[in-house]
């Protein structure tokens, strides 16, 4: 069960250098989490086109500019991919605004006034640079139905530490490097137990605890979690 693996479980930077791996054969895990992310991905993969159709059609009729946001990505062993979301932002949107925000973020110089990071949602953006579509798209995370492609690639996996952008990784710490240790993943254990609503070391110490006790059966039950996660809003932003 996940219920030892709550929000409030919160664990040192010594803990996680020292916590021993709980999965013997990782050669073993990692084909058959291959398995798990193509089976999952073919199997939904009718209905998924029809409903990115729609919302492809609903993205260009809503506000003018591409359909697709594409943005690189750094993956796992720290190279580098093309990461696809459909576009929540208005056409005139500039990403580079941003930047200085998240690296503060990931440098852990942003909290929220009691300097505990629950209950905030930390994104770099104002509601009026978000489109009318957007909204709905980010509220339940259909966005990220592109990256099914990235999955079926083999750069993402369904469940694993969300990428970064480049120059948000030149900000990390050491320790948190070791997130780049697993394959990134469409959702993990930072996004079911927060989302957009704790810090980055509280989303880096979430990932290595997944990577430290990766098994397909927990694959299984973040998948669950993330779907229940989605359809209370819970975090998103």
């Amino acid at each position: 069960m996940l219920s030892e693996l709550s929000d409030t479980h919160v664990f040192s930077e010594a803990h996680l250098a020292t916590q021993p791996a709980m999965v013997l054969d990782r050669r073993m895990y990692s084909l058959a989490k291959r398995v798990l992310d193509l089976a999952v991905c073919l199997s939904i993969l009718i209905v998924v086109l029809l409903v990115m159709a729609v919302i492809a059609v609903a993205v260009l009729l809503d506000s003018p500019g591409p359909i697709l946001f594409v943005q690189e990505r750094v993956g796992q062993g720290g190279r580098r991919f093309r990461m696809y979301k459909f576009r929540t932002m208005r056409h005139d949107y500039n990403a580079d605004a941003s930047r200085e925000f998240m690296q503060a973020f990931v440098a852990g110089q942003i909290t929220d006034h009691a300097g505990n990071a629950q209950g905030t949602v930390f994104k770099p953006i104002h509601k009026s640079q978000v489109t009318r579509l957007g909204r709905i798209l980010r509220q339940t995370s259909l966005d990220e139905l592109p990256q099914i492609y990235n999955v079926l690639r083999g750069e993402m996996s369904l469940v694993g530490p969300r990428p970064n952008i480049p120059w948000e990784v030149e900000a990390y710490q050491d320790w948190h490097r070791q997130r780049l240790n697993a394959r990134p993943g469409i959702t993990g254990l930072a996004q079911v137990y927060g989302r957009s609503s704790i810090s980055f070391d509280a989303i880096v110490k979430y990932d290595i605890e997944y990577i430290r006790r990766q098994s397909i059966k927990l694959d299984v039950q973040i998948l669950w979690l993330t779907v229940k996660s989605v359809l209370t809003g819970r975090g998103a932003g």
